[in-house]
């Protein structure tokens, strides 16, 4: 009975310590600035997840990525905040490698809430 009772309680501390985290939470996130611009905060997401493919003399669906004026067009005329949004799996999904963390498609929504400032 002693066994079954220390049993028991091991278990109960096993799964009382495990919990559900979102990926937010598992990412340093900070906080949203006040203001969000295209040099300061969307260049570096778009640079680093972007124009690997959407940045060369060929981009892919000939949409390039590469400056202000095409980011900026792309939110606008070419669904880029919805692209980017959808669930992983999907197959218009972009980055084609995986969904970026909710934070950077936040700050770059909100970006587009602020009016699409250059700086």
């Amino acid at each position: 009975m002693r066994k079954f009772n220390l049993l028991v309680a091991s278990s109960i501390l096993i799964f009382a310590s495990c919990t559900n985290h979102s990926e937010d939470d598992l990412v340093n996130q900070e906080p949203i600035p006040e203001t969000v611009t295209y040099l300061d905060n969307v260049k570096p997401i778009i640079d680093a997840n972007c124009v690997s493919c959407h940045g060369n003399s060929n981009p892919q669906a000939g949409l390039s990525l590469t400056n202000y004026t095409q980011v900026k067009n792309a939110v606008q005329n070419n669904g880029l905040i919805n692209r980017i949004s959808l669930a992983d799996g999907n197959p218009s999904l972009m980055p084609t490698s995986g969904r970026m963390p909710q934070a950077t498609i936040d700050l770059i929504s909100q970006w587009n809430a602020d009016g699409l400032l250059e700086q």
